[in-house]
Protein backbone atom coordinates (compact mmCIF):
# COMPACT_ATOMS: atom_id res chain seq x y z
CA UNK A 1 0.00 0.00 0.00
CA UNK A 2 1.35 3.54 -0.68
CA UNK A 3 2.01 6.10 1.65
CA UNK A 4 -0.70 8.35 0.35
CA UNK A 5 -3.21 5.35 0.38
CA UNK A 6 -2.49 4.67 4.39
CA UNK A 7 -3.27 8.17 4.98
CA UNK A 8 -6.26 8.52 3.58
CA UNK A 9 -7.01 5.00 5.53
CA UNK A 10 -6.07 5.78 8.60
CA UNK A 11 -8.75 8.42 9.61
CA UNK A 12 -10.89 6.35 8.73
CA UNK A 13 -10.15 3.50 10.83
CA UNK A 14 -9.10 5.80 13.69
CA UNK A 15 -13.14 6.65 13.19
CA UNK A 16 -14.08 3.24 13.46
CA UNK A 17 -12.18 2.08 16.39
CA UNK A 18 -13.47 5.37 18.53
CA UNK A 19 -17.44 4.06 17.82
CA UNK A 20 -16.30 0.38 18.96
CA UNK A 21 -17.09 1.12 22.83
CA UNK A 22 -20.43 2.60 21.95
CA UNK A 23 -21.52 -0.19 19.29
CA UNK A 24 -20.45 -2.74 22.10
CA UNK A 25 -22.74 -1.04 24.55
CA UNK A 26 -25.78 -0.56 22.45
CA UNK A 27 -25.88 -4.05 20.29
CA UNK A 28 -29.29 -5.66 20.78
CA UNK A 29 -30.62 -2.71 21.87
CA UNK A 30 -34.24 -0.89 21.30
CA UNK A 31 -33.76 2.49 19.97
CA UNK A 32 -36.79 5.42 19.35
CA UNK A 33 -36.29 7.83 16.92
CA UNK A 34 -38.46 10.62 16.79
CA UNK A 35 -37.94 11.75 12.92
CA UNK A 36 -39.45 15.70 12.55
CA UNK A 37 -38.39 19.54 11.64
CA UNK A 38 -36.59 20.64 8.64
CA UNK A 39 -34.92 16.60 8.20
CA UNK A 40 -38.69 15.85 7.23
CA UNK A 41 -38.62 18.20 4.18
CA UNK A 42 -35.25 18.56 3.05
CA UNK A 43 -34.14 15.50 0.70
CA UNK A 44 -30.64 15.98 1.81
CA UNK A 45 -31.53 14.84 5.64
CA UNK A 46 -34.06 12.83 4.88
CA UNK A 47 -31.88 10.54 3.10
CA UNK A 48 -28.83 11.01 5.57
CA UNK A 49 -31.57 10.30 8.54
CA UNK A 50 -32.46 7.25 6.30
CA UNK A 51 -28.52 6.39 6.05
CA UNK A 52 -28.06 6.65 9.88
CA UNK A 53 -31.28 4.38 10.48
CA UNK A 54 -30.24 1.59 8.33
CA UNK A 55 -26.57 1.79 9.94
CA UNK A 56 -27.83 1.15 13.46
CA UNK A 57 -29.90 -1.48 12.18
CA UNK A 58 -26.45 -2.92 10.41
CA UNK A 59 -24.55 -2.35 13.29
CA UNK A 60 -27.11 -4.58 15.82
CA UNK A 61 -29.42 -2.01 17.41
CA UNK A 62 -33.10 -2.01 17.09
CA UNK A 63 -34.68 1.47 15.76
CA UNK A 64 -38.07 1.81 15.23
CA UNK A 65 -38.86 5.40 14.11
CA UNK A 66 -42.04 7.35 14.99
CA UNK A 67 -43.27 10.27 12.90
CA UNK A 68 -45.74 13.11 13.06
CA UNK A 69 -46.17 15.51 9.76
CA UNK A 70 -46.92 19.14 11.14
CA UNK A 71 -46.01 20.85 7.66
CA UNK A 72 -46.97 18.34 5.43
CA UNK A 73 -50.58 18.65 7.05
CA UNK A 74 -50.44 22.15 7.12
CA UNK A 75 -49.96 21.95 3.42
CA UNK A 76 -52.36 19.70 3.17
CA UNK A 77 -55.11 20.86 4.83
CA UNK A 78 -54.79 24.52 3.32
CA UNK A 79 -55.07 22.83 -0.21
CA UNK A 80 -58.37 21.49 1.64
CA UNK A 81 -59.26 25.04 2.38
CA UNK A 82 -59.32 23.89 6.21
CA UNK A 83 -58.07 26.28 8.55
CA UNK A 84 -54.61 25.08 10.84
CA UNK A 85 -55.49 26.55 14.19
CA UNK A 86 -53.22 25.80 17.66
CA UNK A 87 -54.32 25.93 21.22
CA UNK A 88 -52.17 24.59 23.51
CA UNK A 89 -49.60 23.76 20.93
CA UNK A 90 -51.76 21.10 19.62
CA UNK A 91 -53.53 20.89 16.40
CA UNK A 92 -57.32 21.76 16.61
CA UNK A 93 -58.48 18.70 14.72
CA UNK A 94 -61.65 18.43 13.46
CA UNK A 95 -63.64 15.38 11.69
CA UNK A 96 -63.02 17.09 8.22
CA UNK A 97 -59.46 17.72 9.70
CA UNK A 98 -58.80 14.00 11.20
CA UNK A 99 -59.63 12.89 7.29
CA UNK A 100 -55.91 14.85 6.25
CA UNK A 101 -54.37 14.26 9.23
CA UNK A 102 -54.97 10.56 8.57
CA UNK A 103 -54.13 10.60 4.67
CA UNK A 104 -50.96 12.48 4.86
CA UNK A 105 -49.50 10.47 8.14
CA UNK A 106 -50.25 7.22 6.81
CA UNK A 107 -50.54 7.92 3.00
CA UNK A 108 -47.50 10.12 2.39
CA UNK A 109 -44.95 10.83 5.06
CA UNK A 110 -45.00 7.24 6.31
CA UNK A 111 -44.54 5.75 2.31
CA UNK A 112 -42.16 8.27 2.17
CA UNK A 113 -39.79 6.91 4.94
CA UNK A 114 -40.52 3.65 4.24
CA UNK A 115 -39.11 3.92 0.78
CA UNK A 116 -36.36 5.34 1.62
CA UNK A 117 -35.53 3.01 4.50
CA UNK A 118 -36.22 0.34 1.71
CA UNK A 119 -33.74 1.77 -0.67
CA UNK A 120 -30.75 0.19 1.31
CA UNK A 121 -33.05 -3.52 1.53
CA UNK A 122 -35.62 -5.00 2.43
CA UNK A 123 -36.13 -3.17 5.79
CA UNK A 124 -38.68 -0.77 6.69
CA UNK A 125 -42.36 -1.64 7.69
CA UNK A 126 -44.99 1.08 8.12
CA UNK A 127 -48.23 0.92 10.58
CA UNK A 128 -49.84 3.57 12.53
CA UNK A 129 -51.15 3.38 16.14
CA UNK A 130 -54.57 1.88 15.43
CA UNK A 131 -52.22 -1.47 13.87
CA UNK A 132 -52.51 -4.46 16.32
CA UNK A 133 -53.90 -1.89 18.65
CA UNK A 134 -50.05 -0.42 19.31
CA UNK A 135 -51.42 3.07 20.49
CA UNK A 136 -55.02 3.70 22.23
CA UNK A 137 -56.19 6.86 23.35
CA UNK A 138 -59.04 8.88 24.50
CA UNK A 139 -59.80 12.54 23.51
CA UNK A 140 -57.81 15.02 25.63
CA UNK A 141 -59.37 18.26 26.17
CA UNK A 142 -56.09 21.00 27.68
CA UNK A 143 -56.57 23.10 30.63
CA UNK A 144 -56.36 27.11 28.88
CA UNK A 145 -56.89 29.69 31.89
CA UNK A 146 -58.68 27.48 34.02
CA UNK A 147 -60.99 25.68 31.77
CA UNK A 148 -60.56 22.14 29.60
CA UNK A 149 -61.10 23.80 25.92
CA UNK A 150 -62.32 21.05 23.32
CA UNK A 151 -59.97 20.79 20.28
CA UNK A 152 -61.35 17.95 18.26
CA UNK A 153 -59.97 14.63 18.10
CA UNK A 154 -56.79 15.08 19.53
CA UNK A 155 -56.02 12.17 21.74
CA UNK A 156 -54.52 11.33 24.95
CA UNK A 157 -52.38 7.95 24.87
CA UNK A 158 -54.15 5.59 27.67
CA UNK A 159 -52.23 2.27 26.58
CA UNK A 160 -49.60 0.52 24.34
CA UNK A 161 -49.23 -2.66 22.74
CA UNK A 162 -46.00 -3.48 21.58
CA UNK A 163 -46.79 -6.88 20.40
CA UNK A 164 -46.62 -6.30 16.43
CA UNK A 165 -43.37 -4.05 17.08
CA UNK A 166 -41.44 -6.31 18.97
CA UNK A 167 -42.33 -9.15 16.74
CA UNK A 168 -40.94 -6.67 13.53
CA UNK A 169 -37.84 -6.21 15.18
CA UNK A 170 -37.58 -9.86 16.02
CA UNK A 171 -37.65 -10.08 12.11
CA UNK A 172 -35.04 -7.84 11.50
CA UNK A 173 -37.39 -5.18 10.43
CA UNK A 174 -37.57 -1.56 11.19
CA UNK A 175 -41.23 -0.63 12.32
CA UNK A 176 -42.07 3.22 11.29
CA UNK A 177 -45.07 4.19 13.11
CA UNK A 178 -46.93 7.18 12.02
CA UNK A 179 -48.49 8.80 15.00
CA UNK A 180 -52.46 8.17 14.98
CA UNK A 181 -53.90 6.33 17.66
CA UNK A 182 -57.20 3.92 17.85
CA UNK A 183 -59.93 5.01 20.36
CA UNK A 184 -60.57 3.51 23.69
CA UNK A 185 -63.97 4.44 23.88
CA UNK A 186 -65.98 5.41 21.32
CA UNK A 187 -64.88 3.87 17.71
CA UNK A 188 -62.68 7.20 16.35
CA UNK A 189 -58.93 7.74 15.57
CA UNK A 190 -57.04 10.54 17.17
CA UNK A 191 -54.57 12.59 16.55
CA UNK A 192 -52.01 12.21 18.82
CA UNK A 193 -48.78 14.73 19.52
CA UNK A 194 -45.27 12.34 17.66
CA UNK A 195 -43.33 13.37 20.83
CA UNK A 196 -45.91 12.02 23.05
CA UNK A 197 -46.06 8.70 20.96
CA UNK A 198 -42.41 8.42 20.80
CA UNK A 199 -41.70 8.66 24.12
CA UNK A 200 -44.70 6.15 25.72
CA UNK A 201 -43.41 3.89 23.21
CA UNK A 202 -39.83 3.91 24.19
CA UNK A 203 -41.02 3.32 27.85
CA UNK A 204 -43.07 0.16 26.80
CA UNK A 205 -40.84 -1.28 24.38
CA UNK A 206 -38.03 -0.94 27.37
CA UNK A 207 -35.45 1.21 25.04
CA UNK A 208 -32.15 1.71 25.69
CA UNK A 209 -32.75 5.64 23.91
CA UNK A 210 -34.96 7.43 22.87
CA UNK A 211 -34.35 10.33 20.27
CA UNK A 212 -35.77 13.58 19.45
CA UNK A 213 -35.33 15.39 16.14
CA UNK A 214 -35.66 19.18 16.68
CA UNK A 215 -34.81 22.26 14.56
CA UNK A 216 -32.77 23.40 17.15
CA UNK A 217 -29.08 22.70 19.18
CA UNK A 218 -30.75 20.67 22.04
CA UNK A 219 -32.05 22.69 25.42
CA UNK A 220 -30.83 26.37 25.80
CA UNK A 221 -28.96 27.58 28.82
CA UNK A 222 -30.41 30.63 29.09
CA UNK A 223 -31.87 31.58 25.97
CA UNK A 224 -31.90 34.48 24.44
CA UNK A 225 -29.46 35.52 26.20
CA UNK A 226 -26.61 32.75 25.50
CA UNK A 227 -26.56 29.88 23.01
CA UNK A 228 -25.14 27.65 25.51
CA UNK A 229 -26.85 24.10 25.01
CA UNK A 230 -27.40 22.29 28.34
CA UNK A 231 -25.59 18.81 27.59
CA UNK A 232 -26.97 16.45 30.49
CA UNK A 233 -29.56 16.77 33.02
CA UNK A 234 -31.25 14.50 35.28
CA UNK A 235 -35.14 14.25 35.17
CA UNK A 236 -35.46 16.48 38.36
CA UNK A 237 -33.79 19.03 37.06
CA UNK A 238 -35.65 18.90 33.42
CA UNK A 239 -38.93 18.94 35.56
CA UNK A 240 -38.22 22.35 37.31
CA UNK A 241 -37.04 23.89 33.50
CA UNK A 242 -40.45 22.57 32.28
CA UNK A 243 -42.82 25.73 33.35
CA UNK A 244 -40.55 27.95 30.83
CA UNK A 245 -39.83 26.55 28.12
CA UNK A 246 -41.48 27.64 24.95
CA UNK A 247 -44.78 25.65 23.58
CA UNK A 248 -42.87 24.18 20.76
CA UNK A 249 -40.31 22.68 23.46
CA UNK A 250 -42.56 21.18 25.93
CA UNK A 251 -43.86 18.25 24.66
CA UNK A 252 -40.54 17.27 23.54
CA UNK A 253 -38.96 17.45 26.57
CA UNK A 254 -42.20 15.90 28.66
CA UNK A 255 -41.57 13.10 26.39
CA UNK A 256 -37.99 13.05 27.60
CA UNK A 257 -39.22 13.11 30.93
CA UNK A 258 -41.74 9.87 30.84
CA UNK A 259 -39.31 8.24 28.67
CA UNK A 260 -36.32 7.94 31.54
CA UNK A 261 -38.90 7.73 34.51
CA UNK A 262 -40.55 5.07 32.61
CA UNK A 263 -37.23 3.14 32.55
CA UNK A 264 -35.00 4.48 29.10
CA UNK A 265 -31.33 4.48 30.01
CA UNK A 266 -31.23 7.92 28.35
CA UNK A 267 -33.80 10.35 26.23
CA UNK A 268 -31.79 13.15 23.66
CA UNK A 269 -32.74 16.30 22.33
CA UNK A 270 -30.73 16.35 19.21
CA UNK A 271 -30.44 18.98 15.86
CA UNK A 272 -31.87 17.04 12.93
CA UNK A 273 -30.63 19.69 11.06
CA UNK A 274 -27.01 18.28 10.98
CA UNK A 275 -26.78 15.49 8.44
CA UNK A 276 -26.03 12.39 10.17
CA UNK A 277 -26.74 13.84 13.76
CA UNK A 278 -27.82 10.27 15.50
CA UNK A 279 -24.65 8.83 14.34
CA UNK A 280 -22.63 11.67 15.70
CA UNK A 281 -25.30 11.90 19.09
CA UNK A 282 -24.81 7.60 19.59
CA UNK A 283 -21.27 7.18 18.59
CA UNK A 284 -19.27 9.93 19.42
CA UNK A 285 -17.87 10.79 22.91
CA UNK A 286 -18.81 14.31 22.62
CA UNK A 287 -22.35 14.12 21.53
CA UNK A 288 -24.11 16.90 20.09
CA UNK A 289 -27.34 17.90 21.86
CA UNK A 290 -28.85 17.56 25.40
CA UNK A 291 -29.17 14.07 27.07
CA UNK A 292 -32.21 13.81 30.11
CA UNK A 293 -31.06 10.80 32.50
CA UNK A 294 -32.72 9.58 35.56
CA UNK A 295 -32.10 10.77 38.70
CA UNK A 296 -29.06 10.10 40.77
CA UNK A 297 -29.87 7.31 43.54
CA UNK A 298 -29.83 9.02 47.26
CA UNK A 299 -26.13 8.07 47.83
CA UNK A 300 -24.70 9.17 44.64
CA UNK A 301 -22.52 12.23 44.94
CA UNK A 302 -24.15 15.40 44.00
CA UNK A 303 -21.68 16.67 42.05
CA UNK A 304 -21.59 14.16 39.56
CA UNK A 305 -24.14 16.41 37.58
CA UNK A 306 -23.56 19.65 36.98
CA UNK A 307 -26.65 21.53 38.52
CA UNK A 308 -28.71 23.94 36.14
CA UNK A 309 -29.25 27.11 37.37
CA UNK A 310 -31.06 29.26 35.04
CA UNK A 311 -34.56 28.80 32.69
CA UNK A 312 -33.81 26.90 29.70
CA UNK A 313 -36.34 28.29 26.97
CA UNK A 314 -36.16 28.01 23.02
CA UNK A 315 -37.66 29.90 20.44
CA UNK A 316 -38.77 25.98 18.54
CA UNK A 317 -42.04 26.07 16.63
CA UNK A 318 -43.98 23.74 18.15
CA UNK A 319 -44.68 20.49 15.87
CA UNK A 320 -48.12 18.98 16.15
CA UNK A 321 -49.10 15.88 14.14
Amino acid sequence: MSTTRKHTALPKAQILIEALPWLTRHNGKTVVIKFGGNAMIDDDLKAAFAQDVVFLHHAGLKPVVVHGGGPQISAALDQAGIVSEFKAGLRVTTEDAMDVVRMVLAGQVQRELVGLLNQHGPLAVGLTGEDAHTITATKHQPEIDGELVDIGRVGEITAIDTGAIEALLADGRIPIVSSIARSQDDGHVYNVNADTAAAALAAALGAETLMVLTDVEGLYEDWPNSDEVISRLTASQLEKLLPDLSAGMVPKMEGCLHAVRGGVTTARVIDGRVQHSILLEIFTDEGIGTMVVADEKPDATAAATPAVTTAATTDAQGESS
